[in-house]
């Protein structure tokens, strides 16, 4: 983890990650702390996410765990005052939590729709809505996780694939409606070996790492580090874009 810190982009910067408890959002919020950002760690899963932000002070890193729903909008005010009570005000913001229940539309309860679109869309709105001030004020970034299910289409995925691809499409407008002070950009993972991979078993696996270009699942910390280069100063002159981090997932094909 330290090594990223050679780098240091992010001194003297506060960042926040949503969905941090574990997976792509754990390894963001340890790399943006490994790089110098003071980081806080927001999630329901309260004793994960407690423990990613002591794994970050263990390595003498700024880190800070606090809940939030990001459905809910009186959470994201409690996060945003927490915040700045803790480290100041926001220049990096990582929305980054979902949630995905795998069944087809006419079997998908109409509570179900609701709840995934509040967390993996109306969530990103909510995010940038919460912290626009700090972020106008910082000259900040926001950097979304979108998915590959934006533009492609796997059976089970309603609601989630209209949702990241309303996300994908709020990118765009939040980057006109807020530039040229904040940045706001996407990443799209593909198959990234996460706790949402725990129930599928070997043959499952291979048979997604074998539709990558890159013939493997990828690592929460590979998309983490494309997280980091569209919060960074390399990334100045990205904004509305959607970064695919997939292996080539989405353009390795075995048909005419």
């Amino acid at each position: 983890m330290k090594g990223y810190a050679l780098m240091n982009r992010f001194h003297g910067k506060v960042a926040v990650v949503t969905g941090a408890a574990s997976g792509i959002g754990a390894a963001s919020a340890i790399r943006f702390a490994a790089e110098g950002a003071a980081v806080v760690v927001a999630d329901i899963a309260d004793e994960a996410g407690e423990q990613v932000a002591e794994k970050i002070r263990a390595e003498g890193d700024r880190a800070a765990y606090v809940h939030c729903d990001v459905s809910t909008e009186d959470d994201w005010v409690t996060l945003r005052d927490r915040t700045h009570e803790l480290f100041g005000p926001v220049d990096i913001l990582h929305s980054n939590a979902f949630i995905h229940v795998n069944r087809p539309a006419h079997e998908l309860s109409v509570a179900a729709w609701d709840h995934e679109l509040s967390v993996n869309l109306r969530a990103g709105y909510l995010a940038v809505r919460t912290f626009i001030d700090d972020l106008r004020a910082r000259r900040g970034c926001v950097v979304a996780t979108s998915s590959v299910h934006a533009a492609f289409g796997l059976p089970g995925y309603p609601a989630y694939a209209a949702a990241k691809g309303g996300l994908s499409a709020l990118v765009r407008q939040l980057a006109v409606e807020y530039g040229p002070h904040v940045r706001v950009n996407s990443v799209q993972p593909g198959p990234i070996l996460t706790e949402s991979w725990r129930d599928v078993d070997e043959a499952g696996r291979a048979l997604s790492a074998g539709a990558t270009a890159l013939g493997r699942l990828g690592l929460p910390e590979e998309v983490a580090a494309a997280t980091a280069f569209l919060a960074s100063p390399e990334a100045a002159y990205i904004t509305g874009a959607s970064l695919v981090v997939d292996g080539g997932w989405s353009v390795k094909k075995e048909s005419l």
